[in-house]
């Protein structure tokens, strides 16, 4: 038998509280600044949008089912072993003999700037992600799922998987959330991007645009018109980030915008769209209301550029409740 299911249930079989699906890759950090063809020397991490809010969530202290198919290979072993070492139940993750692990690149900018990505995904253990691999048991109970636009444009087969599991879940009276998390160079035109996305944002509960992705995906160009396509189309709650002006919200209780937060020393932005994830579903998860959720969301999102990797900056619950305090001290002054 090719494919084996991974058999760790991080937390004794438990129902998860939340369930994402994705492509975990390995990332090689460039050491040096420079092009990456100059470039000799890298760190390896990890990589992949649902599995950046896998960690946030787990780390703090949710129960996080994930779903995935990883290459019988050093870099999906190494993966492995880093998502059971941050508590993440891989019960339905499959390590694939016939299909290797993904991997990417990505550049080091010294001023702050956004980095050079290279990716290496065509064919990968991931791309073969089905309709075979939807949750069963304890995780098709989770009463969360987090989606991202990233799945679909993977390949025919795991774009089915997305669609059926937004159905599964919503059927279920699960919430479902939705990052649209862009990457154009996956799909065969932007337009059948767009309509693909939007079609699976409407099938979401909750839907969170950058605001230039907003843009491109419903032709509106302020945040309250991007949030009222959304909610028009079906979504209960959207949440449109604003990059350093914080981000827009909008839900039945109402609507505004929860403001950023001054970083002193940018490091590296990636992941921290998936961190703002991570603020946004764990505030709601703990039923707070959105206005809250969105602030959580910024200011996971703040930390998480302070960071080198995709994960360094995701918090821990006694790292966040440290910070938060330490930041509301600063706000109300002695």
């Amino acid at each position: 038998m090719s494919n084996v299911p991974v058999d760790t249930a991080a937390d004794g079989g438990n129902v998860p509280d939340v369930v994402t699906v994705g492509e975990a890759m390995a990332l090689f950090i460039a050491r040096q600044s420079g092009a990456l063809s100059e470039v000799r020397d890298f760190q390896r991490a990890t990589a992949g949008a649902e599995l950046n809010v896998a960690v946030g969530l787990s780390r703090l202290g949710f129960r996080i089912g994930y779903v995935s198919r990883l290459g019988k290979d050093s870099l999906g072993s190494a993966l492995l072993d880093f998502m059971a070492a941050e508590r993440i139940d891989l019960r339905q993750v499959v390590v694939d003999a016939d299909h290797r692990t993904g991997f990417m690149l990505k550049s080091l900018e010294l001023n702050g700037a956004d980095p050079s990505v290279e990716y290496f995904r065509q064919g990968s253990a991931a791309s073969h992600l089905s309709c075979a691999d939807k949750p069963v048991g304890d995780f098709a109970q989770a009463r969360h799922l987090h989606l991202t636009g990233i799945l679909p444009a993977l390949s025919t087969s795991a774009l089915d998987l997305t669609f059926a599991l937004a159905a599964q879940f919503k059927q279920a009276g699960s919430r479902v959330s939705f990052d649209p998390n862009l990457r154009p160079r996956l799909w065969p035109s932007t337009q059948v991007m767009i309509e693909t996305l939007n079609r699976l944002a409407a099938n979401a509960d909750l839907v969170m645009p950058g605001l230039a992705e907003g843009r491109l995906m419903t032709g509106r160009q302020n945040a309250p018109e991007i949030a009222d396509f959304y909610l028009e189309r079906g979504a209960r709650q959207v949440v449109v980030k604003l990059g350093v002006e914080g981000a827009y919200y909008a839900d039945e209780q109402g609507t505004g915008t929860a403001p950023g937060l001054a970083v002193a020393k940018v490091v590296d932005t990636v992941g921290a769209g998936d961190g703002f994830a991570v603020g946004v579903i764990s505030a709601l998860l703990e039923g707070l209301p959105l206005a809250a959720a969105a602030a959580r969301g910024n200011f996971i999102g703040a930390r998480v550029v302070q960071f080198p990797g995709d994960c360094d900056g995701l918090p821990t619950r006694a790292q966040l409740e440290k910070d938060l305090s330490a930041s509301n001290a600063q706000t109300v002054g002695p």
